[in-house]
């Protein structure tokens, strides 16, 4: 979790501010991607992977690793054999699906449209006197 500055406040545009972290974090396409399938319920790393094609066993591991420790996801190891790890989303994880829901829906229905897409921004020249 963020603490704030010395005003008291976050800011995510002051260089120092920690949501920059989280913000970075919630940013990441495979953490944006795994809350999305972590809110349909607990969830075993190897339906995560099937679930995020492309993604590597590596990087998700690493994603889910940094999920676990800004508290947006929950490891939880069953003692079973075999074993068994779910992961889930906490209160603050769930908390922040529902924006990342809207950007993932906006994506889908926004990507490959490039006539809609502005076109390149004017140059500015210079005046001549």
């Amino acid at each position: 979790m963020t603490t704030p500055d010395a005003c008291g406040r976050n800011d995510v545009y002051a260089a120092m501010c920690p949501c920059r972290d989280l913000l970075d974090l919630l940013a990441n396409k495979w953490s944006a991607l795994a809350i999305g399938v972590l809110e349909e319920g607990p969830t075993r790393f190897g339906e995560l992977r099937r679930r995020l094609e492309g993604v590597s066993p590596k990087v998700l591991s690493q994603t889910l690793k940094r999920l676990e420790a800004s508290d947006l996801v929950t490891r939880t190891a069953y003692a079973e054999v075999p074993p068994r790890v779910e992961y889930a989303l906490t209160g603050l994880g769930a908390s922040a699906a529902a924006p990342l829901a809207h950007l993932r829906s906006w994506v889908e229905a926004n990507a490959g449209h490039p006539e809609d897409a502005p076109g390149p921004l004017p140059v500015a020249t210079p005046a001549r006197g």
